[in-house]
């Protein structure tokens, strides 16, 4: 379940409400893409800015339509007694692991983190990913903290984010992080012009903002990476070279976010209706998404 491609959709808006047909279809699409799993309720399927009755409603709608997909679904939210009341909503949904990221008004010590996935692995029955999203989280894990939770009930998987730099030094930075967590904890990368990098160099998954939109060529460069950190270095350049092919899409996500780009594409392809982002959040300007639309267009990604 925790490897491989993890999918993660948009939650689309219409009228300031969720748009559960949209959504619904989302989904479908995802699962005949062949993704290895879905991400209800990440940063791309911006959580933080439904209710609780929205979430239980997106988790139920994605269990639903999923059939077989594992799903995982995001927990996060300011208050332990929040988060747990989100994971009871979740387990009761179906969710097959639960998504955690340590959301914050006031900055965080590394004691309230600590202790934040104590509380809530203690009354859980299913895995926790936990989700080091610093850009959103203003926290750093450092490797002490990653041992620690490690080592907690239910932890099977970090999902971990974009590393920058060359193969060798992303692969000494996962390294680094499997020395410190047990064995049967699943490592996944983010940031998704990244992630062919992160999969050769030993990551067991990738959690792609842009899988939820473009499930087929998300899924095409997760296999094509996995598929050559098993045959060996000429397989392993060319899964660079693809993802690097793609370089103009992971420069929109540089420039605008992923969830701006992602909320475009969908957009533009006509998988949701525009305006499709919760209030206060905006779409592109229409310069930006005449961009978008290029992009799109060039590299072919109508799947």
């Amino acid at each position: 379940m925790l490897t491989g491609l993890s999918a993660f959709p948009l939650t689309p808006f219409r009228h300031d409400d969720v748009d559960m047909g949209a959504y619904a279809r989302l989904v479908v699409r995802m699962v005949e893409a062949g993704v290895d799993s879905i991400g209800a309720l990440g940063s791309t399927g911006s959580y933080a800015y439904l209710d609780r009755n929205e979430r239980r409603a997106v988790a139920a709608a994605t269990v639903e339509h999923a059939g077989e997909v594992p799903v995982i679904v995001g927990i996060g939210a300011l208050r332990t007694s929040w988060v747990r009341a989100l994971a009871a909503d979740a387990q009761e949904a179906g969710a097959s692991a639960v998504l955690l990221a340590p959301v914050s008004y006031q900055p965080l010590t590394e004691d309230d983190v600590a202790g934040l996935y104590e509380d809530v692995t203690a009354e859980l029955s299913v895995p926790l990913v936990v989700y080091d999203n610093p850009g959103t989280t203003h926290f750093t894990f450092s490797l002490e903290l990653y041992a620690h939770i490690a080592r907690l009930p239910e932890v099977e998987a970090i999902k971990i984010p974009p590393v920058a730099g060359s193969v060798a030094e992303v692969r000494e930075r996962v390294q680094a992080i499997r020395a410190v967590v047990p064995g049967h904890v699943k490592l996944g990368i983010s940031g998704d012009g990244f992630a062919a990098t992160g999969l050769l160099t030993g990551c067991d998954a990738w959690f792609s903002s842009l899988g939820g939109t473009l499930p087929r060529t998300m899924a095409g460069v997760a296999r094509s990476a996995l598929a050559a950190r098993a045959d060996g270095t000429s397989r392993a350049e060319r899964s660079l070279a693809d993802s690097e092919g793609l370089r103009p899409l992971w420069d929109l996500i540089a420039d605008f976010g992923s969830l701006r780009v992602a909320a475009a594409i969908a957009e533009h392809l006509g998988l949701v209706a525009a305006p499709s982002l919760p209030r206060p959040l905006r779409g592109l300007t229409e310069e930006d998404r005449s961009r978008v639309r290029e992009v799109v267009d060039t590299l072919d990604l109508r799947e």
